[in-house]
């Protein structure tokens, strides 16, 4: 059996190289794929999640791995239909979400990491979305870095794209490098499984099912096209002229001035030195001058562009069109539109993105500002945040959080609140969030006041704490919980500091590194239940959090102190902890090492290990 890194090391060269892939299928057959893909998935809260099924990671075994590659050795492997549930969205409207079964997500995810290793290093590096080491904050430093300047901005968004992937397109684009006409098929065949709704089957004849573990990498695969489509055609198109030339008025002005200068009249030299720091050193409307840019995360695109606006409008039409003609896909004409970059702002992944213009600022005699892209937090997402803690425009206590314990309460509202402080890291106008903690700490106080039948300033006096960030100590609101012989458990609400920092990049992953095996692959492998100890064949018992564990059984209390939301356990033993029956083993053949079963399990407490 070779191992994950090596397959997917030389899948990544051969991706880098530009070569094709053959013998994708028989990579398949390969069990490291399934055991890394399984240490990637058990995590996510997903997991414990039904699908048409009612298979979950709950029971994992390497005799279901087996299952798998058993089946797709003599192609009789069948995708189970999504289970489909809707969410909604901020407009209103309602997302479709596809949830597949524990089977097909293992199996989607060791395609994923098949594909995501070939054609990751093909991809253009302006596209941020679903990718190793790249996401929101990377993408915005981007359109940091190369939008200085900017007179216009083409907001991009393709019409429910994840629902209207052409099927044939996208086969016809894995083709083009992947020469294996089994896995092909196995692709096709995922894409034609269908959806379960109201427990009624729907056949799908395009789109990638949102929610299913392959659709981002086979989103990104069409939408690559775009990426090279604007590289290679638009931006060297629309891209000429090394500098713009200079702005005769300014010019004008600033040799009036140095001749007054010359002459001794300083009044005259400053009147003119003034008047051409309100005009532009260089011609904005220069023809010889033009500049594009282009972002993407997802299905969202933001374009940026130097020149006249019809010169823009035409940019608009001719990606309509690639995307009608190419890719059979369709741009929104509700949410692409174009702004002027200084007079108006364009929305792009919840920030507001502008261009600065700031004559009276500036750093040693230059004006600074002018040309910079300025990110910016929108007003309405300060009120929206703000909502969450306010009945008729009054921070109210939250009646549904009084439940919980001191610790629980003040950990959820901090979290909340650092979520969008640390989102926002970018924004020059950070400290606008100062409202939010300050409605979020009086719904918090009046909470906690309401759960203690206090006062507010005695909460305050109660909780009242410091706490150092970035070598400064805030005032906060802190909850200890005493742990014999443990450090104690420890809350605040604050203590972040509202300044922004340009290079913050929070919660990307990193970039893709295969390494060993993960401490649930070992004891999966490892074949020796953790309860009575049989050696054979095991399956991994999962629960969705660790909080639901009472502590009353021995097999719960072993996951509370292991701090493990997984056991590997014997069928036996399994089986019991599903029935509710467990109360320890009572040891016979097991003690020989050979695996329990119902006949060798006695239940009591004596002789339980």
């Amino acid at each position: 059996m070779r191992k994950a890194e090596t397959i997917l090391n030389i899948i990544c060269e051969r991706g880098q190289r530009g070569l094709p892939l053959k013998g994708v299928y028989r990579l398949l057959f390969q069990k490291d794929l399934y055991l890394r893909a399984y240490g990637k998935l058990y995590r996510n809260h997903g997991a414990m999640t039904q699908g048409a099924t009612e298979e979950t990671v709950d029971g994992m075994s390497v005799a279901k791995i087996d299952g798998i590659i058993e089946k797709l050795r003599y192609e009789r492997y069948r995708w189970t239909p999504v289970r489909r549930t809707y969410i909604p969205k901020k407009n209103g409207k309602m997302r479709p979400l596809g949830l597949p079964s524990w089977s097909d997500k293992l199996l989607q995810e060791v395609v994923r990491s098949i594909l995501e290793a070939y054609y990751e290093p093909q991809f253009s590096n302006r596209s941020h979305g679903f990718r190793p080491g790249r996401g929101c904050h990377t993408a915005l430093q981007e359109i940091r870095q190369v939008g200085k300047a900017t007179k216009w901005f083409i907001e991009g968004d393709i019409s429910a794209c994840f629902d209207e992937i052409d099927h044939s397109v996208l086969v016809e684009i894995l083709a083009e490098r992947i020469q294996d006409n089994r896995f092909l098929r196995l692709i096709r065949n995922l894409l034609d499984a269908g959806y379960l709704e109201d427990w009624k089957f729907n056949a799908t004849y395009s789109g990638v099912p949102q929610g299913g573990v392959v659709s981002p990498i086979l989103s990104n695969l069409v939408l690559d096209r775009l990426d090279k489509y604007v590289e290679t055609e638009l931006i060297p198109k629309h891209t000429c002229g090394a500098r713009r030339k200079s702005y005769p008025p300014y010019v004008l002005h600033t040799v009036k001035a140095s001749r007054a200068r010359i002459k001794g009249d300083l009044d005259t030299a400053w009147e003119h030195a003034k008047a051409a720091q309100k005009l532009p050193s260089r011609d904005p409307n220069d023809p010889n001058f033009r500049r594009l840019w282009y972002v993407r995360y997802a299905d969202d695109f933001l374009l940026g562009y130097i020149g006249p606006k019809t010169e823009a409008v035409k940019i608009k039409q001719q990606i309509a069109v690639f995307l009608r003609e190419q890719l059979k896909l369709k741009l929104s004409d509700e949410k692409t539109v174009i702004t002027h970059a200084t007079e108006e702002k364009a929305r792009f992944l919840g920030y507001e993105i502008h261009i600065h213009r700031a004559n009276h600022k500036h750093y040693q005699g230059r004006r600074c500002i002018n040309g910079s892209v300025g990110l910016k937090v929108p007003q309405p997402v300060i009120q929206a945040q703000c909502a969450k803690y306010m009945r008729r425009g009054r921070p109210v206590h939250l009646a549904e959080r009084l439940n919980d314990s001191a610790y629980g309460i003040v950990t959820l509202y901090q979290a909340e609140y650092s979520g969008i402080v640390q989102y926002y890291r970018l924004a020059y106008n950070l400290h606008t969030l100062s409202r939010v903690k300050w409605v979020a700490e009086q719904s918090l106080v009046k909470t906690l006041a309401n759960k203690f039948r206090t006062s507010g300033p005695e909460i305050y006096r109660r909780f009242r704490g410091t706490h150092m960030t970035m070598k400064r100590d805030y005032k906060v609101l802190q909850v200890k919980v005493d742990r014999p012989g443990k450090r104690p458990l420890v809350a605040h609400f604050g203590g972040l500091a509202l300044s922004r920092n340009s290079w913050a990049v929070v919660g990307e992953s990193p970039n893709a590194v295969w390494s060993g095996r993960s401490e649930v692959e070992q004891r999966l492998l490892n074949e020796k239940c953790e309860l009575c100890g049989a050696e054979g064949p095991v399956q991994m018992h999962h629960v969705r959090k660790l909080a639901d564990l009472k502590g009353r059984s021995r097999w719960e209390k072993i996951m509370i102190a292991r701090r493990r939301k997984t056991l590997a356990v014997c069928y036996g033993c399994h089986r019991q902890i599903h029935y509710g029956q467990y109360d320890g083993p009572r040891l016979t053949k097991s003690i020989a090492g050979e695996p329990c079963d119902k006949e060798t399990i006695t239940h009591g407490s004596e002789g339980s290990c």
